[in-house]
């Protein structure tokens, strides 16, 4: 059971970064004026550092894999793998149709109903 865990949603439109910690939740929104992805590692780490939370094993990611902007899907993937890799976390994927909403009551949901998915091999771009 997925129970800390880091979910990323940076498909192109509303994109955010959500941390669960025990029973909190916490979400960063991003400026949609600013490019966010030359940043996404930071805005993490930096989310991370605030609520004062040691990223291990015992973490989790999920990712929203699309349909959504190629360039914002593969750097999210890109930095997913890449905590998966230096932090030696496990690694699940999503459809943006099945979350719905970004709150915990819809992620909870998701991964109750096994709608994620441990290999990420083929993400979903908007042509």
């Amino acid at each position: 059971m997925i129970k800390n865990f880091i979910i990323l949603s940076c498909i192109g439109k509303n994109d955010k970064i959500g941390l669960k910690i025990d029973k909190n939740f916490y979400i960063h929104d991003f400026d949609q004026k600013v490019n966010i992805y030359d940043q996404l590692t930071l805005n993490i780490l930096n989310l991370v550092k605030k609520y004062k939370t040691n990223v291990d094993n015992k973490f989790s990611m999920l990712v929203n894999y699309g349909p959504g902007s190629f360039s914002a899907i593969r750097i999210s993937l890109a930095v997913a793998k890449g905590l998966k890799i230096s932090k030696k976390i496990d690694l699940f994927g999503f459809k943006n149709e099945d979350l719905g909403q970004f709150n915990l009551v819809n992620i909870e949901l998701l991964i109750k109903r096994n709608l994620i998915q441990k290999n990420l091999i083929k993400p979903l771009y908007i042509s």
